[in-house]
């Protein structure tokens, strides 16, 4: 354990050192989000039913799970970037604990998403949002939020490992855009089509953006939903496991294997 903790914090220099090379990617992953609050708040809000600031207090929560989410996209593409680059097979042959180095890339991610949620927040509150919970809520609606994209992270790292391949992950990334989609992020579920409405329910943004906008007090939780939804923050941890138990040892496995 302790050498998974010392080779684990060395990957994650290096992961930050590498996103600090590249200053470009980091700034547009931060702002893409705050552009969609304001374009989605501003332009989509005021066609739907959920007027004004009522409709963005609604949308701050779903967009910071959909960003969330987007942690499938970033893990596949980094990952694929160093198997395609050979710089996975270098790792290969040093002798560092097989799971360091995607559970540095993983860390990695969180420390900058959990730095690039505050702009966003700011953001929020410049444009009608609140906290309206408890602080106790608030902190554990943070930490829900960023065990989802931790979750997520490791589910696009075994995907970037499987692909191999930097083209062919930006494009399956680029499919991921659709998740929050068909979700709750955006829009309530109470007005979809019946079979709609069952995806996108049992979609896991849809269990964590509900369990979001409760604790931050933004919304109720709606009745007649599917479980994950009417029970949002015990469908959201039971998400994050399945998320966590089916793809951590996926990736260290695909990791330490290589190709075979």
């Amino acid at each position: 354990m302790s050498m998974l903790a010392y080779d684990g914090t060395a990957m994650l220099g290096r992961q930050l050192l590498r996103l600090r090379n590249n200053p470009g990617l980091l700034i547009l992953t931060q702002t893409m989000p705050i552009s969609m609050l304001l374009f989605f708040g501003y332009v989509f809000g005021s066609a739907l039913a959920v007027p004004g600031e009522a409709y963005r207090a609604f949308l701050v929560p779903g967009l910071l799970v959909a960003t969330a989410s987007g942690g499938i996209m970033a893990g596949m593409f980094q990952a694929a970037q160093d198997t395609h680059r050979g710089v996975t097979n270098r790792f290969r042959t040093l002798p560092v604990s097989r799971a360091a180095v995607p559970l540095g890339q993983a860390a990695a991610d969180l420390v900058v998403t959990a730095v690039g949620t505050v702009p966003f927040l700011l953001v929020g509150l410049a444009v009608g949002w609140r906290v309206e919970g408890s602080p106790l809520a608030a902190a554990g609606a943070f930490a829900l939020l960023m065990l989802f994209r931790f979750a997520c992270t490791w589910a696009g790292i075994y995907l970037g490992l499987l692909t191999r391949n930097e083209e062919a992950a930006g494009q399956l990334g680029g499919a991921t855009f659709l998740l929050p989609l068909l979700s709750s992020a955006y829009i309530p579920t109470s007005g979809l089509p019946g079979w709609l409405r069952t995806v996108a329910e049992w979609n896991p943004i849809s269990a964590v953006a509900t369990a979001l906008r409760d604790l931050l007090g933004n919304a109720p939780v709606p009745d007649g939903a599917a479980w994950p939804v009417t029970h949002p923050v015990a469908g959201s941890l039971l998400w994050c496991a399945v998320l966590l138990g089916v793809f951590v040892p996926l990736a260290v496995r695909r990791y330490a294997h290589g190709e075979r």
